[in-house]
């Protein structure tokens, strides 16, 4: 049965079971708007490509997740966000990073992968290539949010890196219980079996300004070919070692396994446990899921009428 699917999600880590409501529902609201979005313009016929182009978007101006309007801050006080997309029937992809000034990176690397003869655009010729584009930008001050000063703060006050929904340690405030909110991506098919992939983030919290994760990287963070599309969250230099969006379809393609099977695989081999996650759609319709951290902000819908909010591993 063809059919189309689309999934997405809002970054994955060490989600406190205990997250308060002001925090949580928020969060379960833009998925589920964003949801709502993606099935609306599948439904209408629109390409994959401007579905997850479209949903993504959405959720880089969300100020709950960390991508676009939420992205979190450099060791520097400074956002560099970073997104990719890929098609899969011609496997076109465009990729950015360094940004400062785009409000929507993922619609930059949409402009990469149709308007230059490359695949991958960075820091300041990456900005260049928006305002000669028209691409919308502001000042980089926009992107930083109160939010987001105080968790680099509390970041540096720890001397570490952080990662998406890092917990608090017993020594620190608890008021940071999601000290930092993850990528987003979307993925999704249409009933012709035509398949896309994005991924955008703002990176972690108090990382070292020039350091790319790997929501930008094809295969890495985002993939898609003639069998499905990925979009993965998490520790980036995790995901990139294990190319996790590309072992997805290569299981597929290699061994002969289903899109669950494959996505189940691909994350529990990937690295230790909490550190990705992704969601994925099939050719034929199929949506997974599948994470190995405490938690993964996600929703999918399918054409049969399917449909899930989540945030923690279902009881």
């Amino acid at each position: 049965m063809v059919g189309w699917a689309v999934a997405l999600h809002g970054g994955g880590g060490d989600i406190p079971i205990d997250l308060p409501d002001e925090r949580r529902i928020p969060r379960e609201t833009a998925l589920r708007h964003c949801l709502d979005l993606g099935i609306s313009a599948l439904k209408s016929g629109k390409h994959p490509l401007d579905v997850t182009e479209l949903v993504v978007r959405e959720l880089e101006n969300h100020p709950d997740f960390n991508a676009g309007k939420g992205s979190v801050l450099t060791a520097q006080g400074t956002v560099e966000m970073e997104a990719s997309i890929m098609d899969g029937k011609t496997k076109s992809c465009g990729a950015v990073s360094g940004l400062t000034t785009v409000v929507n990176p993922v619609s930059l690397a949409r402009l990469v992968m149709e308007k230059t003869p490359h695949i991958y655009l960075a820091f300041d010729a990456a900005e260049d290539f928006a305002r000669t584009h028209g691409v919308e930008t502001v000042e980089s001050s926009h992107f930083i949010t109160p939010e987001n000063i105080a968790r680099l703060k509390q970041a540096k006050e720890f001397n570490r890196v952080q990662l998406d929904y890092t917990a608090p340690t017993p020594k620190e405030p608890e008021i940071f219980g999601d000290s930092q909110t993850g990528t987003v991506g979307c993925v999704a098919v249409d009933s012709a079996g035509n398949l896309a992939a994005a991924t955008s983030t703002g990176g972690y919290v108090n990382k070292m300004a020039g350091r790319i994760g790997d929501s930008p990287i094809i295969g890495a963070g985002t993939y898609a070919n003639h069998l499905c599309a990925v979009s993965a969250t998490g520790k980036g230099e995790y995901i990139i070692r294990a190319t996790l969006a590309r072992e997805v379809a290569a299981l597929m393609e290699y061994k002969g396994l289903s899109l669950t099977e494959a996505a189940a695989y691909a994350v529990e081999h990937s690295g230790p446990r909490g550190t990705c996650g992704l969601v994925a759609v099939s050719a034929n319709g199929e949506v997974a899921m599948p994470f190995n951290t405490n938690g993964m902000f996600r929703a999918c819908a399918t054409e049969d009428g399917y449909t899930e909010v989540a945030i923690w591993p279902k009881k």
